[in-house]
């Protein structure tokens, strides 16, 4: 069996005890500090995670008071609903529930509605596909509408050559620079 490295105290040290940390300097002793701090920077960074939470799916949810603000920013006076939906909020990350399940117990609370930004599943797909859709389509018409301003100018191929109509444009074009002259 193998015994602890010398420089540890004798109060750690047992014998044929392997330590877990034998391969680390510094011995056992080491490791157990140096795991310990990794735990203790792990507990601090989750202390803060709760408040990043409440205020990341906060911000997922609208206040359902017709007020059409995100929840927690929802500064309408005498608001019955935001205070209770932030005390809810707040009890559900108690429990430690995951971010879908605290948007979903509010959908099925409030309805879909609820949601500041609709899922993109099912029929709601098509409220993210929409908007790009009608860009396409509003950008291929007026790329069409400008083409053919373009092609009906003079050297075109929509030009009065093409239309039928040369020798009365002449016409026209003769009577208006008469009338025009001074």
């Amino acid at each position: 069996m193998q015994r602890y490295d010398a420089n540890v105290s004798g109060a750690s040290r047992r014998e044929g005890v392997p330590c877990p940390f034998q391969n680390l300097k510094g011995g056992c002793r080491r490791g157990v500090q140096i795991s310990t701090l990794f735990l203790a920077v792990f507990a601090f960074l989750s202390a803060g995670d709760q408040d990043t939470r409440f205020s990341a799916l906060g911000h997922k949810l609208m206040c359902v008071c017709s007020c059409n603000q995100v929840l927690l920013e929802c500064n309408h006076v005498g608001c019955r609903y935001s205070d209770r939906m932030r005390e809810e909020l707040g009890a559900a990350l108690e429990r430690a529930d995951s971010d879908d399940l605290v948007l979903q117990s509010f959908v099925q609370k409030y309805g879909p509605t609820v949601l500041l930004a609709p899922t993109t599943t099912g029929f709601n797909r098509l409220a993210w596909v929409m908007p790009y859709l009608a860009l396409a389509l509003g950008l291929t018409t007026v790329t069409l509408i400008i083409r053919s301003w373009r092609g009906s100018g003079p050297g075109g191929g929509a030009g009065p050559e093409n239309h039928g109509g040369g020798p009365d444009l002449e016409r026209f074009r003769d009577q208006a620079r008469r009338e025009t002259e001074i």
